[in-house]
């Protein structure tokens, strides 16, 4: 995926949450922060990005987002669980509204039979509100893993914000 894109729905991402008035909180592992960078590459971000935390190792993850060791021992880093540990975590300690997590395996070494490289698990969350979760098999190598990972979380995002959106009739 090309910088400009990902440039492109940061920025986009950005509109919507000064319009919507809240701040956004990334949770990163296997991105190891290109989610931060994509988003603090948009001119006059802080006004609507608080603050990201990239854990890349377990004891990251427990110490700065409070996911539980017994998540991470029985479901491992790349979970569904560990992501909405992650998510809701980020959003406890932060002043943000809304966050994002990812946790994946970008590769090339770190895939299983269950979990292959490229499996990458998201959750995204309001303050007080539902998460939602999504897991992804990517193709590529590890920069485009990494990409497409940033690229969803970005999309997620929109997606949360359109729908708390009031639509008017």
């Amino acid at each position: 995926m090309e910088s400009h894109h990902l440039y492109d729905i940061a920025s986009n991402v950005g509109i919507h949450l000064v319009e919507s008035g809240l701040m956004l909180v990334t949770a990163e592992s296997c991105t190891g922060g290109w989610l931060g960078q994509a988003v603090t590459a948009i001119s006059g971000s802080s006004s609507w990005y608080d603050r990201g935390f990239i854990t890349y190792s377990n004891a990251a993850k427990c110490e700065m987002l409070g996911v539980q060791s017994t998540t991470l021992e029985h479901y491992g880093a790349v979970s569904p669980q560990t992501a909405r540990e992650m998510v809701l975590g980020a959003l406890n300690r932060s002043h943000a509204q809304i966050g994002v997590s990812i946790t994946g395996i970008a590769g090339p070494e770190g895939g299983t039979a269950t979990k292959p490289v490229g499996t990458v698990c998201f959750a995204w969350a309001m303050k007080q509100g539902n998460v939602h979760q999504l897991t992804r098999l990517f193709p590529g190598d590890r920069d485009e893993i990494r990409s497409l990972a940033v690229a969803t979380a970005l999309q997620g995002i929109l997606e949360i914000l359109n729908d708390a959106t009031p639509s008017i009739a």
